[in-house]
């Protein structure tokens, strides 16, 4: 029996899979497979991987005929997968040798349906520790604790799938496939989804995955329309946060979380393309239209000057949505 299916979505990253593989094969264990999900690569990728396959204990070659996104390839993966666990690693990150051997060994000691982990990101030459932001660690916790409070930095703020492990039984509840299609923003539905409803989760304090930041081709450096995407992500967390019987606590968190985004994007417009930024615009004053204006209200009241300020006065544009930025 698989013990741990490990789902990697490759999409050109022909400079970093190299690193990647290595570090999976430094990972390798009888009881383990790597799904590598080539989404349809035009660079050199293609043949890295075919080489994994035959290299690599455990690897196994998924192809995509059309680019799908992040979001799609992952759910290819899972779809493929029949591990007792499952994890997630991007194509051009890597890991520590041994590290999923170590956290296999700390969610079956701890039974419960998924751990979080600290991760180190590295930009360029610079390393730095990012920790989950739950204080209590190596402790068996209900997720939807780790929901709030509203104004500080939660489980739910920590979206990365790859920082973690994840029972099956999670998968057979629907619980960690992504919505289809999108291209950015794809892990905040999904890590909403899985504090809401799953029953026990920890946060373990145990660094061994490499997070490559400012890659060139990664959507988080290109500021063209699949950026806009999250826009979609955040409105499926308000929709579906909204039938939580727990709403009236929830909401405020989840909309506070969609502004400061949409602040966020708003703040660096100038990387987008002109017209991109003008839809930017639109459809994020669409988005505060669409918000419980109550809910907005405290939100932006709870929020330091600059963040409100910008908000508001989006907020106050007269903008509905053109049938250019419908499209």
């Amino acid at each position: 029996m698989v013990k741990l299916s490990v789902i990697v979505p490759f999409y050109n990253v022909q400079t970093y899979a190299p690193d990647t593989l290595r570090s999976l094969r430094a990972n390798a264990r009888e009881d383990f497979e790597f799904l590598l999900v080539d989404d349809c690569s035009t660079d050199g990728t293609p043949e890295i991987l075919e080489r994994a396959e035959r290299e690599i204990p455990g690897a196994r070659l998924l192809r995509h005929e059309q680019n799908g996104g992040l979001a799609t390839a992952r759910n290819t993966g899972l779809d493929a997968a029949s591990g007792e666990y499952l994890t997630f690693l991007d194509g051009d990150d890597w890991l520590a040798p041994g590290h999923y051997e170590r956290l296999l060994a700390a969610i079956e000691d701890l039974g419960c349906d998924f751990v979080r982990t600290d991760h180190v990101q590295c930009t360029a030459r610079a390393r730095s520790v990012h920790r989950v932001p739950v204080g209590r660690r190596g402790e068996v916790l209900r997720p939807r604790d780790a929901i709030l409070p509203a104004d500080r930095s939660t489980g739910v703020d920590y979206p990365y799938a790859w920082a973690g492990m994840y029972h099956r039984r999670l998968a057979d509840r629907g619980l960690l496939h992504f919505t289809h299609g999108l291209r950015t923003a794809e892990d905040r539905p999904w890590i909403w989804r899985l504090h809401r409803e799953a029953e026990s989760f920890a946060a373990i304090s145990q660094l061994g995955i490499f997070y490559r930041r400012g890659v060139a081709s990664s959507l988080t450096q290109i500021g063209d329309i699949r950026q806009l995407d999250f826009i979609r992500a955040f409105d499926q967390v308000l929709e579906e946060t909204a039938k939580d019987p727990d709403s009236g606590r929830l909401l405020p968190k989840a909309v506070r979380t969609y502004c400061a985004v949409i602040s966020h994007h708003l703040g660096s417009v100038e990387r987008f393309e002109p017209s991109v930024a003008r839809k930017l615009r639109s459809m994020s004053a669409a988005a505060l239209k669409r918000m419980p204006q109550d809910v907005l209200k405290e939100a932006l009241d709870s929020m330091d000057i600059e963040r409100a300020s910008r908000l508001r006065k989006l907020r106050r544009r007269l903008a509905p949505l053109s049938a250019e930025a419908a499209a």
